[in-house]
């Protein structure tokens, strides 16, 4: 600038911006924040209710898992991906939480996904998946956040482009960019959770593609990372045992893939740890009741044990029951859960059908409950408070319709307090209770299709448009 100007007088400037690397770095990382998931971050708002395990529960698996990381596996050191596997309600996503946050702690470099089909919608689609990855790995450098703001200075449209392109552009060239500037290793961990709740993006211009086509796609983009001498980070995803995770970690169908699978059901016993929560929550119950220490029927924990059959989504969900405030005292609740029988025991599902089938029967009206239920599922992307759903499905604002129908069922769904369902969402507890509720055979007599539903829900808002209130919720749709 000095060249420009030497010897220049009697002039004036008006306007003048000076725009440097900096301005640049944080107006780029500025509009990448506008495309990334915050919802999907461990630590976020949305997930401050998420599963965890419980404080000296599920450590072998972590510890294997948090090993792993720091050191990888001897005999397969090239092998930077592992998959968590096991049934629903095994606690995939706990134990995934509970590492990330043990790797945060530790100062380990860590980014993560936690991908929710009952969540907000940037957590249900593949759409942010890399730019949310993208966003938190450039905050670990500063060099690389300056490569990640200069790639997309460089490619303003990156977020139209496909996975393959983002991963590329976003985070294996910026990572290249910087390899070997700094003395200190850069080794830390991607956590990807739920990858199987990942439904397939709708768009009006291209074929329709399925939900195991985009999780398939995520995979193989991983892979490509894994697989460039400059990414320095592992990779864990947890999934069920769907088919497309199957087949892509079978090494006999992708040669490719290292990949180590740890099976949560298979490969642990969670029945001590299982007793454990169970033990520490009971005292609980009986210091908030008062309750007399015999308030425990013998051999109350080994049963429920049995029945959980190493889920503890089973475990978690009769405490929550037992914490819901009820008409009945805890002791009564608890021995109708043990008294409850399956005619047969054919998957491990069927103890945690019944435990489901008793809470929605604890409702005044259980028929009405599985539809109210079921819609706030499929309406989810369109209204974003309890409130607005509530004014839809309710026939009469001033009934509390929802409180009625509801009010039995806080251990299955979270039901935001009056105070705050203006601005907060009806969410649920497990993926597994709305899969429970889409297949006759498990939930039986209350079973409602997809054409059912949607009868229902049309019908409440035309009864709705024709109320007092029906401008505001024609407005509010």
């Amino acid at each position: 600038m000095s060249g420009i100007f030497e010897r220049a007088q009697n002039f004036r400037i008006d306007n003048f911006t000076v725009l440097s690397n900096e301005n640049l770095c944080t107006n780029a990382l500025k509009e990448l924040e506008a495309h990334i998931a915050p919802e999907a971050l461990h630590d976020s708002a949305e997930r401050c209710d998420a599963p965890k395990c419980q404080p000296e529960t599920r450590v072998a698996v972590q510890d294997d898992l948090y090993s792993w990381i720091e050191d990888g596996d001897l005999d397969t050191p090239n092998n930077n991906i592992k998959w968590v596997t096991g049934p629903a309600g095994t606690g995939k996503t706990a134990v995934m939480g509970s590492v990330t946050e043990r790797c945060k702690e530790n100062g380990i470099p860590v980014a993560s996904f936690f991908f929710s089909s009952t969540g907000s919608i940037g957590r249900r689609t593949k759409t942010a998946f890399v730019t949310t990855i993208a966003h938190q790995l450039a905050q670990h450098r500063q060099d690389l956040k300056d490569a990640v703001a200069a790639a997309f200075e460089a490619d303003h449209i990156i977020f139209k482009k496909n996975l393959h392109v983002q991963m590329e552009t976003l985070i294996l060239a910026p990572l290249r960019a910087v390899a070997g500037a700094s003395d200190t290793a850069f080794r830390g961990v991607i956590v990807i959770d739920g990858l199987d709740e990942c439904d397939v993006e709708k768009t009006h211009d291209t074929p329709t593609r399925t939900n195991e086509q985009d999780q398939l796609e995520i995979l193989q983009v991983l892979q490509q990372a894994s697989l460039d001498p400059a990414f320095p980070f592992r990779i864990l995803i947890a999934s069920r045992p769907e088919r497309v995770f199957r087949e892509f970690f079978d090494p006999q169908n992708n040669a490719a893939c290292l990949s180590r699978k740890l099976d949560l059901h298979e490969d642990y016993n969670a029945d001590a740890d299982i007793i454990f929560f169970l033990e520490v929550h009971f005292n609980r119950i009986r210091r908030r009741y008062n309750l007399p220490p015999s308030w425990l029927p013998p051999d109350a924990i080994e049963a429920l044990v049995k029945k959980a059959s190493g889920q503890f989504i089973y475990a978690a969900t009769v405490v929550r029951f037992l914490e819901t405030d009820h008409q009945e005292p805890p002791k009564a609740l608890l021995e109708a859960i043990l008294k409850m029988e399956t005619k047969t025991i054919s998957n491990s599902l069927e103890r945690l059908d019944a435990l489901y089938l008793h809470i929605l029967e604890s409702s005044p009206d259980p028929h009405l409950s599985v539809q109210w239920i079921q819609s706030i599922h499929y309406l989810s992307d369109f209204f974003t408070s309890a409130f607005d759903l509530n004014m839809l499905l309710q026939t009469d604002p001033e009934s509390n319709e929802a409180e009625h129908l509801l009010g039995n069922l806080h251990s299955l769904i979270r039901i935001p307090p009056p105070s705050e369902q203006a601005t907060t969402r009806y969410t649920f507890y497990h993926k597994s209770l709305i899969d429970f509720l889409c297949v006759a055979e498990r939930c039986r007599n209350l079973y409602k299709d997809r054409k059912e539903i949607s009868a229902f829900y049309w019908n409440r808002f035309n009864l709705a448009c024709t109320s007092e209130f029906g401008i505001f919720l024609a407005y509010t749709v």
